[in-house]
């Protein structure tokens, strides 16, 4: 597994698996523009060439806002989130972030306990943040000070 930065090259395979993993995707014309996003860092899990997860963040006054991570379902529960996130972090850690945040659908336990695992903690609540459907969102930080 090589964990590397995303590229334009990437596109097509990023979108794949945002269909595959949101009930609201985002689309292909966003996310070619978020890899076009200054502020944007995004990193790419591949196996034998085939792009199998994506993580993404805002570098935003030294703070992380992650903005998605998700595997291709045939690529789930072997560990490639957790080298996503482990990448957001090393990121956040060389670019001196004082913060990672993120949101996470509170039914989406598999989630929360990767987040928690990797030493993200519970601050708070969005209500009624995602609409497809409607339900709250945990929001979770990691401090990287």
């Amino acid at each position: 597994m090589v964990i590397r930065k995303a590229s334009k090259e990437d596109i097509e395979a990023i979108y794949a698996i945002e269909v595959d993993s949101f009930s609201v995707p985002w689309s292909l014309e966003s996310i070619t523009k978020e890899l076009e996003n200054p502020v944007a860092y995004y990193l790419i899990a591949e196996e034998d060439g085939q792009v199998l997860g994506y993580a993404g963040l805002w570098d935003v006054v030294g703070e992380g806002q992650i903005t998605n991570i998700a595997v291709r379902p045939s690529g789930r529960r072997k560990g490639i989130g957790k080298q996503l996130v482990d990448g957001l972090i090393a990121y956040g850690k060389d670019k001196n972030l004082e913060v990672l945040i993120l949101e996470v659908r509170a039914s989406n336990t598999p989630a929360i306990n990767l987040y928690t695992g990797t030493g993200f903690t519970d601050i708070g609540r969005r209500k009624n943040y995602y609409t497809k459907p409607t339900e709250d969102a945990i929001l979770m930080a990691y401090s990287i000070n």
